[in-house]
């Protein structure tokens, strides 16, 4: 079976709840990032996840591949669209703009460091980086006006996928979430969802499982 390679709070998150959301046959590797002894970098030599190893040992990474990849395993799931449909083509513009866009705008707000190695200047690069990261997330408010989900009323893997930064929002920049009503109530209804709480209790560590028992 397939082992999807995730980190707690990573873009990791969004593969694995498509992977719940198909209900078929995985596992699980939980890896820290950002230490060199991670076990991901046997799999991934830039030490990134998602990281999806296949039976043949095979190995897929990067969102853009791995979520179009796993919403096609199980086409009845309804988690994509037909090839050269136009709702095919609208899931991937969300994506390409999630990986692209959005995904960038959180470095320089979470990360100023990779930015510049004085700790002097980290505020600037923060304030700049927010200015941007509002204005895409503006953007996605509008988009999501009058609808449940990213292209209708039907969970694909743009919502699972989206729901990522929607997470690493309410964590990290709470105070912003009055200002996206839309985007607010997308929230609470990906929250909601049967497999993004199996997700989230999957990748707890052992003592934030104990913690909830």
């Amino acid at each position: 079976m397939p082992t999807l390679f995730v980190a707690p709070g990573a873009c990791s998150f969004g593969a694995h709840v498509v992977l719940k959301e198909l209900d078929i046959p995985h596992d699980i590797a939980v890896v820290p990032l950002r230490t060199p002894d991670s076990p991901i970098f046997k799999v991934n030599p830039l030490g990134r996840v998602p990281a999806l190893k296949l039976d043949s040992g095979e190995v897929l990474t990067e969102n853009g591949a791995i979520l179009p990849f796993l919403g096609d395993l199980k086409p009845e799931a309804g988690l994509f669209a037909p090839v050269g449909s136009l709702e095919r083509a609208r899931i991937q513009e969300w994506i390409g703009f999630l990986n692209s866009d959005l995904h960038r705008a959180f470095r320089p707000v979470n990360r100023p460091e990779l930015f510049h190695p004085d700790a002097s200047v980290h505020e600037a690069i923060r304030a700049k980086g927010l200015e941007r990261l509002v204005d895409l997330l503006e953007f996605v408010d509008k988009k999501l006006e009058g609808k449940t989900w990213v292209v209708g009323e039907r969970f694909t893997i743009a919502d699972a996928y989206l729901g990522v930064f929607w997470s690493w929002l309410k964590r990290s920049r709470p105070e912003l979430l009055s200002w996206l009503p839309n985007l607010s109530a997308f929230g609470s209804r990906f929250d909601a969802r049967p497999s993004v709480q199996a997700a989230l209790a999957a990748e707890q560590t052992p003592s934030e499982r104990q913690a909830a028992a």
